[in-house]
């Protein structure tokens, strides 16, 4: 090892390798909000599940297209969720081979660069499932308040 480590060098990997710990960040925060959605929806469907025994014919209907729903809802926040932790990782190897890279004197800049692309891509396609989920859940509750206030209204109209 001919490049001795010292304070400078150890300062300018700190600041190379800012900017992706504050995406790392920023990454949690939304992985945070996922997880907590997806528990949500498998508490409705355990939910579901265990009061439909009890339902009559139409309801149990209902009951079963909601299930439906829910789980395209758990599917599409599970892989949000694992594309979202995937770009986590991969920047957590980035901001590594960052220090590597100044510590050492290596030339890694294109490793550097791909791992980042590819993070970005995978963090892309984990916000275009999450916001699928989302748009399903809206929809699902459009649909159903559209089939309970078309039921409220009088017979006379």
């Amino acid at each position: 090892m001919d490049q001795i480590i010292s304070t400078a060098n150890i300062g300018s990997a700190i600041q190379s390798a800012l900017a992706p710990v504050f995406l790392l960040t920023a990454i949690a925060g939304m992985l945070n909000v996922m997880v907590h959605r997806l528990s949500r929806v498998v508490d409705r469907s355990r939910h579901l599940e265990a009061s439909m025994a009890g339902y009559a014919a139409e309801k149990r209907r209902i009951a079963i297209d909601d299930l439906a729903v829910l789980a395209k809802r758990m599917a599409a926040a599970n892989w949000a969720i694992a594309l979202c932790t995937m770009a986590a990782l991969l920047v957590c190897l980035v901001v590594a081979l960052l220090f590597l890279e100044q510590l050492l004197g290596g030339r890694l800049e294109a490793v550097v660069a791909w791992m980042f692309v590819a993070a970005t891509l995978m963090l892309t396609g984990g916000l275009m499932l999450f916001l699928w989920e989302v748009q399903l859940a809206l929809r699902s509750v459009r649909v159903r308040a559209a089939d309970l206030l078309a039921q409220r209204r009088p017979a006379s109209e």
